[in-house]
């Protein structure tokens, strides 16, 4: 059993929505935010840092979101900022910027890992016919490059923006053949991939993932007919979400044939934008309940200091910027360590939350 391992050497969009605005993330600048608030003294990624907390991204798949991010800081906060006392760290202060840096960081690190069987991919890469015209390093049918020459072995963004361009030729080869297009599954994709990866005239390719903060991409999802038919029962809301971008670029060959044609043509750039914004959106896309999240402020005790004009603490309203998980992330930051000692004063335990209950309270917080 092989594995792809496609490394975040650029950035991972992460955008949080909230009062209709974003919180553009990406993994570049989380990692100078990880290393310069000190993170990486104490904890490690992928084995490069600290050894006295959990390797994070050991602890991150498919489920990872932004609600389990700040439902696990939140409730690890004490004992970090007890390590952080003993080593003479100061606490960090960070934006809500910054807190969506550090997603995009934690997630490039581990996100689009998925395994996969070199074994099935070469048979795969037989029974789907992709041999018959491309060859390993020479093309066996015209315009057909060798997969030697394939960019797309080294970023997935570029495999799917290839796959989606060139698919109308491969259809039309395929017709002139007499033979059925055929579909792919992500395991199937990925697969192929981890074969194609490991032979020995492709395995020294570097692998990179570079995926920038999506600017264009709602611009783009419009301009290039998406938005079109992507509505109604046809929206790509809560599908994309838990997708690799193998398994998006999957999808994307198998629709091609229902869709009308001929299907625009995207850069490189564009797809990174694209699938940015569609995946950002719904990955940030909360499932919080205001009922069950006032519930939940009473039952943590919120009240006691955020309702009482006596504590200090300030009463919550959601104000021109609403709440988020990457605000949570901040607020707890700048003011969790003076939370904590105005709570320990009242004999109130520190709040612990579940990522649901932590989308809850931010829907109840954002209805005030």
């Amino acid at each position: 059993m092989l594995t792809l391992r496609i490394t975040a050497a650029g950035a991972l969009a992460a955008c949080a929505a909230f009062a209709g605005q974003m919180v553009s993330g990406d993994a570049g600048r989380g990692e100078a935010v990880f290393k310069s608030q000190q993170c990486v003294q104490c904890h490690s990624i992928n084995g490069q840092g600290g050894k006295a907390a959990p390797d994070l991204a050991r602890r991150i798949d498919r489920n990872y979101t932004p609600s389990v991010m700040a439902s696990l800081m939140w409730n690890h906060a004490p004992t970090m900022w007890s390590a952080m006392k003993r080593q003479n760290i100061a606490p960090p202060h960070l934006s809500a910027t910054q807190a969506a840096d550090l997603f995009a960081y934690f997630v490039s690190a581990r996100y689009f890992e998925q395994p996969g069987d070199a074994g099935r991919g070469k048979q795969a890469f037989a029974s789907k016919h992709c041999a018959d015209c491309h060859g390993i390093t020479d093309s066996k049918a015209a315009g057909a490059p060798p997969v030697a020459k394939w960019e797309s072995l080294a970023d997935p963004v570029v495999l799917a923006q290839q796959m989606w361009n060139h698919g109308e030729k491969m259809r039309q080869a395929f017709t002139e053949r007499k033979l059925a297009m055929p579909t792919v599954s992500a395991q199937d994709l990925t697969d192929m991939l981890v074969y194609l990866q490991n032979l020995p005239e492709t395995r020294n390719i570097a692998r990179t993932f570079s995926m920038p903060p999506s600017d264009n991409g709602a611009a783009l999802f419009q301009s290039k007919g998406c938005q079109g038919c992507h509505t109604g029962k046809n929206t790509l809301e809560g599908r994309l979400a838990d997708q690799s971008l193998t398994g998006i670029a999957a999808a994307m060959w198998n629709h091609q044939p229902k869709m009308k044609q001929p299907p625009p043509q995207l850069s490189a750039d564009e797809m990174r934008q694209i699938l940015s914004y569609v995946w950002a959106v719904q990955r940030f896309r909360g499932d919080g309940n205001a009922a069950r999240g006032k519930r939940v402020f009473a039952e943590k005790r919120c009240e006691t200091c955020h309702n009482d004009p006596a504590s200090g603490a300030p009463k919550l309203a959601k104000g021109k910027d609403g709440y988020s998980d990457v605000t949570m992330v901040s607020t707890l930051w700048v003011h969790g360590p003076r939370m904590q000692e105005m709570m320990a004063q009242k004999k109130i335990e520190w709040p612990r939350f579940t990522a649901q209950q932590m989308s809850d309270l931010i829907s109840y917080l954002n209805s005030l």
